[in-house]
């Protein structure tokens, strides 16, 4: 069973800005499905908690890209 925390919650817990959480640096580095989820297809998302710690003391995992045919990578950011 997983803990879903709000982004408050999770501001509170982890001394982040909340605006950093959801537009700045952090938001770039959670995955949805894994970090967190939008309840019932909206615009909320409630944060998986164990997920997020697991990263913060293992830190995030640099390899969260599609390996292309030419040896390059497909990751989603600029």
């Amino acid at each position: 069973m997983h803990e879903y925390i709000t982004v408050e919650e999770l501001a509170t817990r982890t001394t982040y800005a909340k605006e950093t959480i959801t537009r700045g640096h952090i938001a770039r580095l959670l995955i949805e499905g894994i970090h967190f989820v939008r309840p019932f297809g909206g615009k909320k998302k409630l944060y998986i908690w164990e997920n997020i710690e697991k990263e913060m003391l293992g830190g995030f995992n640099k390899v969260t890209a599609i390996p292309m045919a030419r040896g390059g990578a497909l990751n989603g950011t600029r």
